[in-house]
């Protein structure tokens, strides 16, 4: 038998008054039968490894949201980004233009500050453009737009870029448009 003291909250095999009932004097005691002391010491430690499993459940999915919470944050402006793109390399064609026909160069200096810009805005935003020429094609992040006969390359190299790819982060926001090298003699 069990006795469990109210009192001073300890529990101590004894020997039994009468069993499953409070002792006479009314000292606030609880008499057990060794198995249902067991019982509800194996439950309680059933309760307690419940209550840490749905601790660490509760934990895991706390940082999930706070992870979903981040990256819905670092690309929701993924549409204005791709459109911004074409603005920018836009620009840049302006610049080069300007270079080659122009020959007011405030025109040149005004664009070359404004490409500048919008780079510098582009790096905050963490875009960055997918290399292309000289490495191996990727279907992840290149789009072959054409094949050509190369025996100065290795099978499935990059020879030339038509339009650049750009990553936002970790993610392909527009894969570059390429030509890709055919070396049959691999």
């Amino acid at each position: 038998m069990y006795v469990y003291n109210k009192q001073n909250k300890t529990d101590a095999p004894q020997e039994p008054a009468v069993e499953g009932h409070s002792t006479p004097d009314g000292g606030g005691e609880i008499i057990l039968k060794e198995a249902e002391y067991k019982k509800l010491v194996e439950d309680a430690a059933s309760f307690k490894d419940k209550y840490v499993r749905i601790l660490a459940e509760f934990d895991n999915a706390r940082k999930r949201n706070e992870r979903e919470r981040v990256e819905l944050i670092k690309y929701a402006h993924e549409e204005v980004i791709i459109e911004v793109l074409g603005i920018y390399e836009d620009l840049e064609r302006s610049l080069e233009a300007a270079k080659k026909f122009s020959a007011d160069a405030t025109i040149v200096k005004g664009l070359e500050l404004v490409v500048g810009k919008m780079r510098d805005l582009l790096k905050t935003y963490d875009v960055k453009p997918v290399e292309s020429v000289g490495k191996k094609f990727d279907p992840a992040c290149h789009e072959a737009m054409m094949q050509t006969e190369s025996e100065e390359h290795e099978d499935g190299t990059i020879v030339e870029e038509f339009q650049k790819g750009y990553w936002l982060g970790n993610r392909v926001v527009r894969t570059a448009k390429v030509k890709v090298a055919k070396n049959n003699k691999q």
